[in-house]
């Protein structure tokens, strides 16, 4: 399984505590303290979302008010289909830790942002550089070696012509945090073309960092890769030059109950 066939479903948490609308406050009270939670999904007789509860909607209530009334109607889901990536990008742009995970209008789990580290950590990059490395091999017929390096932003040649606000700021998390995975760059005539990991770079330059930890790609001979004739038709000459757009993902529900 590649790093783009990983979806939500492979890594959500299954076991997941709901609550009914018709429960009162001194109920959900008793069921956080017995699973150490903050919060839960509230669901109907169907077991269709209708709604989050959290502590803070319940602090002060009377413990006999019912939770249907003080429920957040408006719940952000993730459809199970959906790429890791894209869910920890919206988990990261709402300013939320977890999500609601449906499938078939059905709550069927919760993914969190310990699921997402945990994909991320998982990554088996060196087998991507891996196949790059066979593939350059095999279209330009001359040996390449890999080599575990440090390059600096400003001489970084871009090959891509946009990246998008949410996985950017994702990046920018994981960099402070020290979970970012090396780039992939290709040693050319002109210099390093980056051949993964654009994201990451356009980060590292807004966070004011100098250098990344990098696979570099040399070739024994020097050559000029088509990666860098598509950068120089482009325009692109450094990071500064990538356009950042907003996108937006398909497999998102906004979930707002009458």
């Amino acid at each position: 399984m590649t790093q783009q066939d990983v979806r939500v479903k492979d890594y959500l948490s299954k076991r997941v505590v709901t609550v009914r609308p018709e429960q009162s406050v001194e109920e959900v009270e008793k069921e956080m303290l017995k699973y150490s939670k903050d919060g839960f999904p509230v669901v109907n007789e169907k077991e269709e979302i209708i709604g989050m509860i959290s502590v803070l909607d319940i602090l002060f209530r009377h413990p006999n008010m019912k939770i249907g009334k003080l429920m957040s109607r408006k719940v952000i889901a993730v459809s199970s289909e959906m790429k890791i990536s894209d869910a920890a990008r919206i988990m990261f742009r709402n300013g939320i830790s977890r999500v609601p995970v449906i499938k078939d209008h059905k709550l069927v789990g919760i993914f969190t942002y310990t699921d997402a580290l945990r994909a991320h950590i998982e990554r088996v990059t060196p087998s991507k550089v891996m196949k790059l490395k066979q593939t350059f091999e095999r279209v330009y017929n001359i040996p390449i070696k890999i080599k575990i390096g440090w390059v600096k932003i400003n001489e970084l040649i871009p090959t891509q012509i946009q990246i998008n606000t949410m996985e950017l700021e994702g990046r920018k998390y994981e960099l402070k945090k020290g979970l970012a995975e090396p780039i992939i760059v290709m040693k050319s005539k002109g210099g390093n073309i980056i051949a993964d990991g654009h994201h990451r770079a356009v980060a590292a330059h807004e966070l004011d960092i100098k250098e990344l930890k990098a696979y570099i790609l040399i070739p024994n001979t020097p050559i000029e890769f088509g990666l860098e004739r598509e950068a120089r038709k482009h325009g692109l000459k450094s990071v500064e030059d990538i356009k950042i757009v907003e996108e937006e993902y398909p497999g998102v529900f906004y979930i707002i109950s009458e």
